[in-house]
């Protein structure tokens, strides 16, 4: 493991006269030399803070949907048991008083670990249980832990109650009550570092969460909490704290590096702002990113009023990666300076599970995997989703069909009842599928990993075929007679998967040979061309319709119904009304990709 070594003996390594990470004991002065007097050195001294991200509630290396290790192409690791391991192993080598843990945000969200026990076995029940969560990140002992935006999908109390579980704080500066406008959570959290030399070093981490929860949960949030920008709090914050007397001020924001936001003018604040934040906010030495869920190891950005470099790292999320920032000191003029201070990500997989997690845990995780294997329906034949990015697939349009019918019943009776109603979905993930046979909650589950829920909004013809070219989009421009590569052929200019869409209940073509903006042909629905004026329903999901991938007109459309129960249930609830699910009752292929009119596939 390419870990930095340090070893700390209770007293400082330059007066041992071993160099540090980067720093080097310094040289006798040339006046004590020419006085023949022995030259002062300077005191110095070193730390880590270790930083986790996006732990999308996994503890075991285990994946849910597939009821199986986790594994990748890239056989990559996941959860805090392997976290842990990694931590032990850095705490032993630097020394445990030498070391911070920290994390970025959305740890409460993203399994079906997490969600049993929100939903299923609630922690906020009466003598509820504590968070798995919670329990595995009191023992291996975090010290703080910035608020991410999953954090409020299952409402402000089941948040309260994981904040009563754990024996750290969840930091939010920008978190604000909606009343009051103070913070809701605590802003900051203060830590005193002995060093050997008598003089303590006093740490501080601001914790920032994303603005956009304001849109995202607006449900859960609305009237009780609002939340401005980062760079606007960091702004406040950091001045104070640097004030209480902090030798170094490091940020946990769950924002992303970028400065960009995925949402448009929908966010009134920027959704990526950890760069900006060290850019425009003087006295930050380090900032932990989040959210964007991609892997920084090292990046410096200069602060434009300063001058100075403040170094930015983002660990892959689900616990796949392990922070370290490595900060070097020197006590210079009276206080603690920061003299050097890098990053670096160290690779769980490289890590064997810790079994005093693994074991802590063991009776949730056997609950979990006892649910998610419970039979809830037969299926007529196998389906997947393996070809669903780049052709109509059965298994997306059983998604689809799911939603128009709720969304039908639910108008039943009502002013808009008579309109037709279309439906959008995603391919959520590439491996995941339907069994000829036994279907199984975690089939159903797999194929919408996510907490989003249901609404109804009213579009017009005009409005769909502008959906439809953004959605497009994600198709690289491909020539007439040109070779194919499906491998190749999706997430132009890096749209992931989630934000494309295909629309269920129209037939149209994409012709991938024109460029972005062009491309939608034939538009039809009942076997007629649709009229620009016509109106219609659309089934749609809350993160598209709140704003999410900014796509054209939803965002502004008006909301005949909404739902509060997740799709995902939706879904399970369907097929076991249901009993089997036979794909020749909803599935036909409504879309394809051409060329000058000629199918690609």
């Amino acid at each position: 493991m390419p870990l930095n070594r340090r070893k700390f003996l209770g007293k400082s390594a330059a007066a041992t006269g071993v160099a540090l990470a980067g720093g080097v004991a310094a040289a006798p002065s040339v006046s004590a030399q020419a006085a023949g007097k022995p030259a002062r050195r300077k005191k110095r001294y070193s730390f880590t803070v270790m930083g986790t991200t996006d732990l999308h509630g996994n503890v075991f290396n285990w994946d849910y949907f597939t009821d199986k290790e986790f594994d990748d192409k890239d056989h990559n690791d996941v959860g805090l048991a392997k976290i842990s391991t990694l931590v032990d192993e850095i705490r032993e080598e630097r020394g445990r008083r030498n070391t911070l843990l920290i994390d970025a945000g959305d740890t409460i969200q993203g399994t079906q670990l997490s969600y049993y026990y929100a939903k299923i076995d609630p922690i906020t029940a009466k003598r509820g249980p504590v968070h798995p969560m919670a329990q595995a990140m009191n023992s291996i002992g975090y010290d703080a832990a910035a608020l991410g935006n999953h954090e409020f999908n299952y409402g402000i109390p089941v948040l309260r109650k994981f904040e009563e579980q754990c024996d750290f704080p969840l930091l939010g500066a920008n978190a604000l009550d909606a009343k009051t406008q103070r913070p809701a959570f605590p802003p900051y959290f203060m830590k005193r570092l002995r060093t050997p030399h008598g003089r303590d070093v006093k740490v501080a981490v601001l914790g920032l969460t994303n603005p956009g929860i304001a849109i995202w949960d607006k449900v859960n949030v609305q009237g009780k909490m609002t939340f401005p920008g980062l760079e606007e709090q960091a702004a406040k914050w950091v001045p104070r704290l640097r004030s209480m007397g902090a030798d170094v001020v490091i940020v946990s924001a769950h924002s992303g590096s970028s400065g960009t936001s995925s949402y448009g003018d929908q966010l009134p604040h920027i959704e990526n702002a950890a760069g900006l934040v060290a850019e425009q906010v003087p006295g930050i030495d380090a900032i932990l990113v989040g959210h964007a869920h991609t892997e920084i190891a090292e990046y410096f950005v200069e602060n434009k009023e300063t001058g100075k470099k403040v170094v930015l790292s983002e660990p892959l999320k689900w616990g796949q990666r392990l922070t370290l920032f490595d900060f070097d000191l020197v006590w210079s003029k009276g206080r603690w300076t920061v003299e050097k201070v890098g990053a670096q990500v160290l690779n769980s997989n490289t890590a064997a599970e810790d079994r005093k997690i693994t074991r802590l845990l063991a009776d949730e995780h056997k609950k979990v995997v006892a649910y998610v294997n419970q039979v809830i329906g037969t299926s007529t034949q196998a389906m997947s989703t393996a070809e669903g990015p780049y052709k109509d697939v059965a298994i997306i349009d059983l998604i689809s069909h799911v939603q128009a019918e709720t969304v039908k019943e639910a108008l039943k009776g009502g002013q808009y009842a008579a309109l037709p109603v279309l439906s959008q979905a995603s391919c959520f993930s590439r491996t995941a599928g339907i069994p000829a046979g036994e279907v199984t909650i975690k089939d159903a589950a797999g194929l919408y990993p996510f907490e989003n829920t249901l609404e109804a909004r009213l579009v017009t013809g005009a409005q769909l075929k502008e959906y439809l070219e953004f959605s497009a989009r994600y198709y690289v421009q491909t020539a007439a007679g040109a070779p194919v590569d499906p491998a190749k052929l999706t997430n132009a200019d890096s749209i992931p998967d989630y934000n494309y869409d295909a629309l269920y209940g129209v037939t149209y073509e994409i012709d991938i040979a024109k460029p972005t903006g062009s491309r939608i042909a034939k538009l039809s629905f009942d076997g007629k061309e649709v009229d620009p004026k016509a109106e219609f329903v659309l089934a749609v999901n809350n993160y598209r319709a709140s704003g999410g991938g900014n796509f054209p007109h939803v965002a502004a459309a008006k909301q005949l119904w909404a739902n509060s129960d997740e799709i995902r249930n939706t879904i399970i609830q369907w097929v076991q009304a249901k009993g089997t699910v036979d794909p020749a009752q909803f599935a036909s292929v409504d879309w394809k990709l051409t060329r000058d009119g000629t199918p690609v596939f």
